[in-house]
């Protein structure tokens, strides 16, 4: 399983998926352990809100899911077209929420979102 969390300082998840410009990229194997494999650095023109052509480096992942604080609907729409599952939480620890994905526990719902 492959899984991508948004992480604009690759230490915590951030929200804002869809502006988001940075990305930690985990597979998980059989033990279950998550593996930072990737970090996706990208430059403005390239978050999801910006970019709109079908080859976005996101999509050439092989991702299974992408963890966020937060995504909206349109976000959750294109990634789900790719065969990619949003979750959005209030959680920040990349790994531990990996974790859960990974054995199907459930996370901390995302904090309210306003425009």
């Amino acid at each position: 399983m492959r899984i991508a969390v948004t992480s604009q300082n690759f230490k915590t998840i951030t929200g804002h998926a869809g502006k988001t410009r940075r990305f930690i990229v985990y597979e998980v194997c059989g033990d279950g352990e998550p593996l930072e494999v990737d970090r996706l650095d990208l430059p403005r023109e390239m978050s999801l809100h910006e970019y709109h052509g079908e080859d976005h480096p996101l999509y050439r992942l092989g991702l299974d899911a992408l963890v966020t604080q937060g995504a909206g609907e349109g976000f959750q729409s294109r990634m789900a077209r790719h065969g990619v599952k949003v979750y959005a939480t209030s959680a920040s620890d990349p790994l531990e929420v990996v974790r859960a994905v990974t054995r199907g526990l459930p996370l901390p719902p995302p904090a309210p979102h306003d425009h």
